[in-house]
């Protein structure tokens, strides 16, 4: 989409709701998924990279990573989501604590994500526009006082500009 704005987002759900979220300069791929569901949402030292080595741990020396409590991350059907390569971790992610649970197709009535990111977009595109049009009907009144105003705007001058004429 032209002009638009890549965000990932996660409503953390405990003592309070909370909207945790980025955003992503450029494509939302599995790849960026995962680093965010990482290093963002599970806190992981590492991110993705290290996801491996957290999962499967290395005997004594490395044991295996996990949450202090776990979380269950909620995806709807967007492309990076249903993604093999993403998919394909499932397993080291429950390993460190992280479960994925699918959205039914075609229900974004189920993701509370939704109406809070669309909520908080709505406010702040009022509150854009509203500033857009103080800002640009100030600008078009002092536009008509200059074009209507009987002196002329050499005279608006300091009294030495005037005073040089």
């Amino acid at each position: 989409m032209a002009g638009g704005v890549n965000a990932l987002g996660a409503l953390v759900v405990g003592t309070s709701h909370d909207l945790l979220w980025e955003h992503i300069p450029g494509k939302i791929d599995a790849a960026v998924l995962l680093e965010f569901v990482c290093s963002r949402v599970a806190g992981l030292p590492g991110g993705a990279g290290a996801l491996s080595l957290a999962a499967d741990g290395v005997g004594a020396a490395l044991p295996v990573w996990r949450r202090p409590r776990p979380c269950t991350v909620v995806l709807d059907n967007a492309y990076a989501h249903v993604d093999k390569a993403f998919k394909g971790r499932r397993d080291q992610l429950a390993k460190i604590g992280v479960e994925l649970f699918h959205l039914p197709p075609r229900s974004p009535e189920l993701n509370d994500i939704e109406h809070q990111a669309l909520t908080r977009q709505r406010t702040r595109v009022r509150g854009s526009a509203a500033d857009f049009t103080a800002t640009a009907f100030r600008r078009s009144a002092d536009q008509l006082v200059r074009r209507s105003s009987p002196v002329p705007l050499l005279d608006r001058r300091s009294p030495a500009v005037r005073e040089r004429r």
